[in-house]
């Protein structure tokens, strides 16, 4: 059952911080867009050695700055949100943990402050921020093509992966240690590179017949290549486009609801009309 929050200092900083409507909730969204891109050049400049050797302290106060001010943030979004746990889960909230996690990790584990550059998902946000709603209403039509394509592809790949496993063991047989096919992953490990036409070239056929498998392989992977692709513009032909709006569930945190839309399709929460309260 959804909770309607009266704390107006709660409701105030959900409109901040959830909502991109409002120009304070604009801003800081705007700021905490620029804070994720310097972060991540500082990551990123870090692991050059020669600027590591020479700026190893500034990148490394920098770096914590960086987490402490999104740790802040991710607080006060629990904080707000009337569904804590719900923005945990959600999409969004799994990768402003993942965000913050790394530096603390580094105390323990050496060299994980490099996975810091997860905070680029957080750029997703920018669509909303700017109100490029045409660009929130295509991902929804991606996203929504993907999910119908799902059980498809799945089904297809799974006929892929026993389509590997037989040729892999039939190559084991074929060609033999002799020919570097010491086993049948081995085998399973060539037939994967063939397939998706990789080619790495360190295990080669050397038999007609081995040669003659290798070649029916390689012309099946462009046709295998080609069938998800298929199957996802399908869907996405199919898709059913909808004018859509950047608002935030507050009970659920699900975005991108229709345009006119009074309740939310995710939870069945009433969606209010953002208050000019900043």
């Amino acid at each position: 059952m959804p909770v309607t929050d009266k704390d107006p200092l709660k409701k105030k900083l959900h409109t901040i911080i959830f909502e991109a409507e409002t120009p304070a909730g604009k801003a800081f969204d705007v700021i905490l867009l620029l804070l994720i891109v310097a972060s991540v050049v500082v990551v990123s400049l870090e692991s050059v050695v020669a600027f590591r050797r020479d700026y190893l302290l500034i990148f490394q106060i920098l770096e914590w700055t960086f987490t402490i001010l999104f740790t802040i943030e991710f607080m006060l979004r629990l904080y707000s949100s009337s569904r804590p746990l719900n923005y945990i889960f959600s999409f969004f909230g799994i990768i402003d943990f993942l965000a913050i996690i790394p530096t603390y990790l580094s105390l323990f584990v050496v060299g994980s402050q490099y996975l810091l550059v997860i905070r680029v998902f957080r750029l997703l946000r920018i669509a909303r921020v700017f109100r490029l709603t045409r660009f929130v209403n295509e991902g929804h039509v991606l996203s929504k093509a993907l999910r119908a394509s799902l059980t498809k592809i799945t089904v297809f790949l799974g006929v892929v992966v026993m389509m590997v496993i037989v040729v892999g063991a039939l190559m084991y047989v074929v060609e033999g240690r002799a020919s570097g096919y010491t086993s049948i992953p081995k085998g399973i490990y060539w037939a994967i590179v063939t397939i998706t036409t990789v080619g790495f070239g360190d295990i080669t056929p050397v038999t007609p017949l081995g040669q003659f498998l290798a070649s029916c392989l390689m012309i099946t992977g462009y046709g295998i290549i080609a069938v998800p692709t298929g199957i996802v513009s399908v869907e996405l032909a199919n898709a059913e486009r909808l004018s859509t709006s950047t608002r935030v569930c507050p009970n659920c945190h699900t975005e991108g609801h229709a345009a006119k839309a009074n309740f939310c399709d995710n939870c069945g929460f009433e969606l209010h009309k953002i208050d000019e309260l900043v």
